[in-house]
C-alpha cells in the first residue's frame, strides 16, 4: 500500500461529494466501496448492514463475486465480519484465514485474499455493520490505515441512521437500527402511553465530518476544552453543591475525564486524521462507549455515562446549544426519555402533549416522578440502556402497568396496546359518567372521595375527577420546582390561587415536607445514612422556624374569610404538634394585630406515619382536630420495609393481617374520641385495598385523580356491612388458613363487585 498522508482527508472529501448526489441507495454504496478501495488501494472492500434478525448482510462490495451482494450472511459472533460486529472492535489480520473465527463463504470468492482489516460502523457504541478492506498479500495494516477505515465507517453509520438504506432491504426484513426492542423496568406510575421519543437531551448529529483547516479545529477543540473545564469547576465551587456525598464524586469523575490527556490525544489525532473537532469527539466518544459495553464490572459501566455525559457537554460547547429539545415541533403524543431529569425540567414541556416519561435511573419517590404521577402520566423507570437505543420521533409504548417500555413496537403489539387503550377510554368515560353520583354504598354509607394534589397544574382534574375535595396538598412540590427558596408573598399567592380554583371545595394543606430523599436545591442539607428517618417533615420545620412561620402566615393569608385546613407531617410526639399549634397561634395573633383578614374556620391536624404515635392515639386526637393517615410511610415504617429497595419492597402484602390491623386500631380511636380520619396514602387508590379500608370502618379516603372513578364505581355496588362482618371475623381470626387478599377477591367476586 501507497502512503496515505492526506488520504484520509481525500477520502472523506470524495465520500461527502458522493453523499450529497441525487444518486438511488444501492448505486451510492457501489461507488462508495470503489473509492474506498481506490484510495487505500485495496483489492475488495465492502460493506456488510446489521439486519434486525442478528444477520449481517453484504450491502455493497468492490473485489468480491458481485453475485453474493444481499445473498451473503453471517450471524453476529459468526466468521471474522460477525466477531466484529459483536465485539465493537477492529481485526487487522495478515492472514485471514489462519483466525479461528475464518468462516468460508464460496459465493463471495474471497479465498484468494489473505490479508484483512474490518472495522465496525458505529452509532453511540452500537454496532450497524462492518466495513471491510482486503489485499491478497500477506501483511499487517498501518495504523494510519486503520484510523482511515473507522473514519470512513462514520460516513456509513450516518448513511444508515437516515433509513437510506431501507429501499433496498428486502421485503420483511428490518434493519438493526429500526428493530423493535422491549425494555423491563419499574412501574413508577401507572397507565399506558403511546407516542413518539422525545429525547430530553436530543442526541447531537454531527453532519459536517470533514474539516478544511486541521490546525483551526484543534483550537476550536482547545477553546471548548477549556469552557468545559471551567464550567465543572464553577459547579464544584458552588456553595449549593455539598463538600460530600454521590453528586459530588460525579463531578469529580468529569473532572478527571475532562483533564484526562488520553482522552484529549485521540481527539486531537482524529482531528489531525481529517475530522472536525465535533466528528472527533463523536468518533472517540463511540469507540470508548463500544469498549465499555463490554464490562461486567457495575462501577466501570456507570462511568461509562459519566464519560457519555462528559462527551455530549463537550460537543454542545462545540456546537454551541443547550442541548435540550426546543417547544417547536414538539409531538402531540411525546413520551419524554431521559437518563435522569429534574422535576422543573418537566414542567418545561408542554403538558397537554405528554403521554409519558422513561427514566434510565430515578427512584418511585424522586422528585420528577411525585411530579410526574401529580400530572397524571405513566412512568416507568430504571430502564437501562433505553436512551442509547432510541432516537427522537421513534413510535414507542409505555406500559406503566408491567413497566415495560416497546420502541418502535412491532405491528400487531401496536395494535394490541390501541385496543387497551380503547378499552381504558370506554371505562374513563363509564368513570366519568360518575362524576356527579354520590359516593353512597349499596347500604347507604356515604363515603368521602378526595384527591392528592401538589401543583396548580392539578387543579382541574377536581372537577374532571368529581373529588369532593383535596385530602392531601403536598406543598413542598412548589420548593422543588422553584430554583430559589418561594418568598412568603409567592407562597400567598400560590395558596390564594389554589383555594380560589378548588372552587370552595376543601383543600388540606400539609406543611413543608423537605428533607429526606426531598432535598430542595438552594437548602443545605447534611448527608445521612437513613434519611426516610432522618431530619425531615416537622423535624427539620421546628429547627428552622422562620421556615414554618412564613409558611403558616402565607396560609393564614392567602385563607382570609374562608376555611383553612393545615395538617403536620411526620409527626413523632404530640408534644411536636403542640409546638406547631403554639406557632399557628403565633402567627393568628401577629395577623389580627396587624389588621389582616383571617380564615372564618381553621382546622388544625397531623398525619399519622410514624408508628410511635400508635401507642399516643388519644393524647394525639385530643389535641387535633383531624388525623390522616400516610399509609406509605406508616407501613415502611412498621414493616421495616424500604420502599425504593426491589428486593423488599414487596415482600409483605399491606393487606395482610398485621397492618390491616394497626389501621383498624387508628379509625377506633378516631371513633372513640370524635376525630375525623382519613387515609390518603397510595392504598386508596386500589379498588380491593380501596374496598379493604371501607371494611374496617374508614369513610374519607383520598388518593390520585385517576382512581376516583374505579373507586366510587366498586362502592355503588358494595354492601359495606358485609363486608365488615366478614373483615371483623378474618382480622379476629387467631390462625388463619386464608390470606386476607384471598377473601378480599372471593368477597367481590360473589357481590359481584368490579376490582
Amino acid at each position: 500500500m501507497r502512503d496515505l498522508s492526506g488520504g484520509p482527508r481525500v477520502l472523506l472529501k470524495r465520500l461527502r461529494e458522493l453523499m450529497a448526489e441525487p444518486l438511488e441507495p444501492q448505486e451510492r454504496l457501489d461507488r462508495i466501496v470503489r473509492q474506498i478501495a481506490s484510495n487505500m488501494v485495496a483489492e475488495v472492500c465492502s460493506v456488510y448492514v446489521l439486519r434486525a434478525d442478528g444477520v449481517l448482510e453484504l450491502y455493497a462490495t468492490e473485489g468480491l463475486n458481485k453475485e453474493a451482494v444481499h445473498l451473503s450472511q453471517l450471524k453476529m459472533g459468526q466468521g471474522l465480519v460477525g466477531t466484529i460486529a459483536a465485539s465493537a472492535q477492529p481485526l487487522n489480520l495478515s492472514d485471514a484465514q489462519s483466525h479461528p473465527a475464518f468462516r468460508y463463504l464460496p459465493e463471495t470468492g474471497e479465498e484468494i485474499y489473505h490479508s484483512f482489516l474490518g472495522v465496525p460502523i458505529l452509532r453511540t457504541g452500537r454496532s450497524l455493520g462492518v466495513l471491510v478492506v482486503q489485499n491478497k498479500a500477506s501483511r499487517t495494516y498501518r495504523e494510519e490505515e486503520l484510523e482511515a477505515l473507522e473514519t470512513t465507517a462514520m460516513v456509513l453509520a450516518e448513511m444508515i441512521a437516515t433509513g437510506e438504506l431501507k429501499k433496498i432491504t428486502k421485503p420483511g426484513l428490518e434493519l438493526d437500527l429500526t428493530r423493535s426492542v422491549t425494555i423491563d423496568g419499574d412501574t413508577y406510575n401507572e397507565g399506558i402511553g403511546l407516542g413518539y421519543v422525545v429525547l430530553h437531551e436530543p442526541r447531537i448529529v454531527v453532519t459536517n465530518l470533514l474539516n478544511e483547516d486541521a490546525d483551526k479545529e484543534i483550537g476550536r477543540l482547545a477553546e471548548a476544552l477549556g469552557s468545559l473545564r471551567i464550567s465543572i469547576d464553577d459547579m464544584l465551587s458552588r456553595r449549593d453543591v455539598s463538600m460530600e456525598g454521590e453528586h459530588r464524586e460525579v463531578l469529580e469523575t468529569y473532572r478527571m475525564f475532562a483533564h484526562d490527556q488520553g482522552w484529549v490525544r485521540k481527539l486531537e489525532e482524529a482531528v489531525r486524521n481529517g475530522l472536525t473537532a465535533e466528528a472527533a469527539v463523536e468518533k472517540v466518544q463511540s469507540d470508548t462507549k463500544a469498549r465499555m459495553m463490554r464490562l461486567t464490572d457495575p462501577y466501570l459501566r456507570e462511568r461509562m455515562h459519566d464519560f457519555e455525559d462528559l462527551a455530549n457537554r463537550l460537543l454542545r460547547q462545540l456546537i454551541g446549544h443547550s442541548g435540550r429539545t426546543s417547544a417547536e415541533g414538539f409531538p402531540n403524543d411525546a413520551i419524554i426519555f431521559a437518563r435522569a431529569m429534574g422535576a422543573a425540567e418537566l414542567l418545561d414541556y408542554p403538558r397537554a402533549n405528554i403521554r409519558g416519561l422513561v427514566l434510565e435511573e430515578g427512584a418511585v419517590t424522586s422528585h420528577v416522578v411525585i411530579v410526574a404521577r401529580a400530572m397524571g402520566i405513566p412512568v416507568v423507570g430504571q430502564a437501562t440502556g433505553i436512551v442509547a437505543l432510541a432516537e427522537n420521533g421513534d413510535p414507542v409504548i409505555i406500559d406503566g402497568d408491567g413497566g415495560y417500555v416497546h420502541l418502535r413496537p412491532m405491528a400487531d403489539h401496536q395494535r394490541s396496546y390501541e385496543e387497551k387503550v380503547r378499552f381504558r377510554a370506554r371505562r374513563q368515560e363509564q368513570f366519568r359518567a360518575l362524576r356527579s353520583v354520590e359516593p353512597v354504598t349499596k347500604d347507604g354509607q356515604r363515603i368521602s372521595l378526595l384527591m392528592n394534589a401538589g401543583l396548580l397544574v392539578d387543579l382541574p382534574q377536581l372537577a374532571e375527577s368529581g373529588a369532593e375535595g383535596i385530602g392531601l396538598f403536598r406543598t413542598e412540590l412548589q420548593f422543588m420546582i422553584a430554583s430559589t427558596m418561594p418568598k412568603a408573598e409567592e407562597q400567598e399567592v400560590f395558596y390564594r390561587n389554589v383555594l380560589k380554583q378548588a372552587g370552595g371545595r376543601v383543600v388540606t394543606f400539609r406543611t413543608l415536607d423537605i428533607g429526606g430523599d426531598k432535598v430542595v436545591p438552594y437548602f443545605r442539607a447534611h448527608e445521612e445514612e437513613n434519611p426516610a428517618l432522618g431530619w425531615r417533615a416537622i423535624r427539620l420545620s421546628l429547627d428552622r422556624p422562620g421556615l414554618l412561620r412564613t409558611q403558616l402566615r402565607a396560609m393564614l393569608k392567602a385563607a382570609a374569610d374562608s376555611e383553612l385546613k393545615m395538617m403536620v407531617p411526620m409527626v413523632t410526639e404530640v408534644s411536636e404538634i403542640k409546638a406547631v399549634r403554639e406557632l399557628v397561634q403565633k402567627e393568628v395573633q401577629h395577623l389580627s394585630r396587624f389588621g389582616h383578614g383571617l380564615p372564618r374556620k381553621l382546622q388544625f391536624g397531623a398525619m399519622l406515619e410514624v408508628p410511635a404515635l400508635l401507642w399516643q392515639l388519644d393524647e394525639l386526637m385530643a389535641e387535633v382536630d383531624f388525623v390522616s393517615v400516610g399509609s406509605n410511610d406508616l407501613f415502611q415504617f412498621s414493616m421495616a420495609v424500604d420502599r425504593g429497595n426491589a428486593r423488599v419492597s414487596d415482600r409483605f402484602d399491606p393487606l395482610e393481617r398485621p397492618f390491616l390491623r394497626i389501621l383498624r386500631d387508628i379509625v377506633r380511636a378516631g371513633e372513640r374520641n370524635k376525630t375525623p380520619v382519613t387515609l390518603c396514602g397510595e392504598l386508596a387508590g386500589k379498588t380491593i385495598s380501596a374496598m379493604a379500608l371501607l371494611g374496617i370502618g374508614f369513610r374519607s379516603v383520598s388518593m390520585s385523580p385517576a382512581s376516583i372513578g374505579p373507586v366510587k364505581a366498586m362502592l355503588l355496588g358494595l354492601d359495606l356491612r358485609a363486608l365488615s362482618d366478614v373483615m371483623e371475623t378474618a382480622l379476629d381470626d387467631k390462625q388463619p388458613t386464608t390470606s386476607m387478599r384471598e377473601i378480599l377477591v372471593r368477597f367481590a367476586e360473589s357481590h359481584n363487585i368490579p376490582l
